[in-house]
């Protein structure tokens, strides 16, 4: 039935061979056909692109089968591409929409689909629903035509995305000072779409640029899987100290995200990287627009806000949410707790490529090394903590839920509970301005528990705390 293939927080995933196989993806692949048709843009074409996982470039050309089989014009990557790249190309390209072959963060036994607009942003929830409303029951539904038929017929091309990506960002950041500052900057690829990036666009300077996990292996050694944050990131922390690093950045499977590390081996938090992003565009580059923000993300945000007077946004979790509110404020920046963050100027889409280099903008306009930077960024908005849990859920949600709601604490972690918020899971805000979320993993089978506080020696005990409020200690 074609309620099997349901979009959560970031598009369709599952796992491959028992969820995700090729019939399922080219049922999806049909419903988002019939909604480009829906929607005029079925001349203009689709891009599709794909990840380094196993069997994405056949994932993508079975997608590409069905597009044209409907008559979709396809133009498609002819290698793994970056997300923000794929995003990027359909603004250049002028298309009406994109999928991309990936799981992004998911484990090595999963893959995912992905879809985009005209912009190169998330479509949004109700866009969301109605290709799912399109996807057919059965493969009888499906309308395929073989690859090289298609190519033939000029319905599919096979482009290389990168050219006109690299030459946007010439509007975005002047990378001869980055080139020019002799820095070593490690680079963890994560084994995905990020390899090669960083050397590429920092060659022929002093800097000097060392990559790990920069080649394809599906199963991703060394980590649990290619998410930017600890125990996945511990690998390149060390790659840090022992090269004499100045920095280490981080990119996730399909380089969307971006991590960061400090020149001691030091892991710097999704949080504070969205602070000190912020930060260097209000503080450094002098420029003003609004804000856009998960609820589960930093309040440091809420704060640079009121210093620097600009508007701040709070959206449900995902960009499907982000990206609307990003694009309707035209905002300077949007992102979320996992790493993904959007600029003015590009796509309404996160780019772990352009992250990582305004990052290593930041250091090179202030002459600051990465933990001197957490440090002027808690001189301005105060020291933040944070921390989460996520443990796999299964039962009743809806019951899991009531445990929650019925929980009503007084105090978390010893700190004052001064109001509830329900508009994506159960965020409850602390005394101290801080929060405790407890939300459903829109992509996974997991229960996410994320605080953020002000206070470094309660951090453990509201997480503990958040636990016992879900039922799960």
């Amino acid at each position: 039935m074609a309620k099997d293939i349901i979009f959560g927080t970031d598009g369709w995933r599952g796992e491959i061979a028992r969820d995700y196989t090729f019939a399922t993806l080219q049922r999806a692949a049909q419903g988002f056909a019939s909604y480009m048709k829906q929607q005029g843009k079925a001349e203009v074409g689709v891009v599709v692109g794909h990840d380094k996982r196993f069997h994405s470039e056949n994932f993508a050309a079975a997608v590409a089968e069905v597009l044209a089989g409907n008559g979709v014009r396809v133009y498609l990557t002819q290698e793994a591409t970056p997300t923000p790249v794929i995003s990027y190309a359909v603004v250049s390209l002028r298309a009406g929409g994109a999928v991309n072959i990936t799981a992004s963060h998911n484990p090595p036994t999963d893959n995912g689909f992905k879809v985009r607009d005209e912009t190169g942003g998330a479509i949004d929830p109700e866009g969301l629903a109605q290709i799912e409303a399109a996807i057919p029951d059965g493969a009888d539904g499906v309308q395929r035509m073989p690859l090289q038929e298609a190519l033939d017929a000029g319905l599919v091309t096979i482009f290389d995305a990168a050219p006109a990506y690299i030459e946007h960002l010439k509007d975005l950041i002047d990378l001869q000072p980055i080139k020019d500052a002799g820095l070593t900057v490690m680079v963890d690829a994560m084994w995905g779409n990020g390899a090669g990036w960083f050397p590429r666009l920092l060659e022929g300077g002093k800097t000097r640029v060392v990559e790990i996990h920069n080649e394809r292996n599906p199963i991703f050694p060394e980590m649990l899987r290619p998410e930017p944050i600890r125990p996945n990131v511990d690998a390149g922390l060390k790659a840090t100290v022992d090269n004499h690093a100045d920095v280490l950045l981080i990119t996730d499977g399909d380089a969307d995200r971006v991590g960061l590390g400090d020149e001691n081996g030091v892991f710097i938090d999704q949080l504070r990287a969205f602070g000190l992003l912020a930060y260097y565009l209000l503080e450094v580059r002098g420029e003003r627009g609004d804000i856009v923000k998960t609820l589960s993300t930093t309040t440091m945000l809420n704060k640079l806000g009121k210093i620097y007077d600009v508007p701040v946004h709070e959206t449900g979790v995902g960009f499907k949410f982000v990206a609307p509110k990003f694009s309707e404020t035209n905002a300077l920046i949007g992102g979320e707790e996992s790493g993904g963050y959007a600029f003015r100027g590009n796509v309404p889409e996160r780019d772990g490529i352009l992250g990582g280099l305004y990052f290593l903008d930041l250091m090179v306009k202030t002459g600051k090394k990465p933990s001197e930077l957490v440090e002027w960024l808690f001189e301005k908005v105060g020291a933040h903590y944070y921390d989460r849990i996520d443990t796999l859920f299964s039962g009743d949600r809806a019951a899991r839920e009531e445990t929650i709601l019925n929980a009503d604490p007084e105090t978390i972690g010893g700190l004052r509970v001064t109001g509830l918020e329900t508009v994506d899971g159960f965020k409850f805000n602390l005394e101290d301005g801080g929060w405790l979320l407890i939300r459903f993993s829109g992509t996974e089978p997991k229960l996410r528990v994320y605080t953020e506080t002000t206070h470094e020696d309660k951090l453990q005990a509201i997480l503990q705390d958040g636990l016992k409020v879900a039922g799960l200690a």
